[in-house]
């Protein structure tokens, strides 16, 4: 069996945040989808579970969410095959109410290439490209 991992992330508005993530390209599994939560497939390996705030919630005792256009908790970084790709995740992030940054990674250019991608909620992203050539030893 393959390990797994689900992100759970807390969010305002159920239909936009899930809208946003099909549009980036995740897909819902509806088995695993209800009005409190929707389970967005990135691979067979990556899920996110986007929950709204009452049911993320129930699964702490004494925290709040924390407000993630202000502050930030997690970066979580997507490798991507290009950098084409890595900017047109971006660009849709964008174009669909998130936003994007330059990420400087101190590597050459043509070696790695990343943004910083924030979506509807401010839960940040970083879709990577790397090189397969790249040894970050060589660079040090």
């Amino acid at each position: 069996m393959n390990k797994q991992i689900f992100v759970n992330l807390p969010v305002s508005d159920m239909n936009e945040s899930t809208k946003f993530y099909q549009e980036l390209g995740f897909t819902m599994n509806p088995a695993f989808s209800n009005e409190s939560g929707s389970c967005m497939v990135w691979s067979d390996e990556i899920a996110v579970m986007l929950l709204a705030h009452d049911f993320y919630k129930s699964f702490f005792i004494n925290k709040e969410i924390a407000d993630t256009k202000r502050t930030s908790g997690v970066l979580l970084c997507l490798s991507m095959e290009s950098k084409e790709a890595v900017q047109h995740f971006a660009d849709t992030a964008k174009k669909n109410g998130g936003d994007f940054y330059q990420v400087e990674s101190g590597a050459p250019a043509d070696m790695m290439f990343g943004l910083e991608v924030q979506d509807i909620d401010g839960h940040t992203w970083e879709p990577m490209w790397m090189s397969p050539e790249f040894n970050p030893q060589s660079e040090a």
